[in-house]
């Protein structure tokens, strides 16, 4: 999918660690990691109030 190669991915870890230093790493990787979960349970509940929705539309007499 990106062809990337694993002297790349040292390459881009390396100027990773270079600029923000070994203490600020972990804080970043958990703030990612936050933000992740609160897309992914926003995308599971709009799912889910559309799915509703559109079965409230359904049963609704003509």
């Amino acid at each position: 999918m990106f062809n990337i190669g694993w002297t790349e991915v040292i390459l881009v870890l390396g100027v990773g660690l270079l600029i923000f230093g070994p203490k600020r790493i972990p804080e970043l990787g958990q703030a990612l990691g936050k933000t992740l979960r609160i897309v992914k349970d926003e995308i599971n509940t709009t799912d889910v109030e559309e799915t509703a929705y559109i079965e409230e539309e359904d049963e609704e007499p003509s």
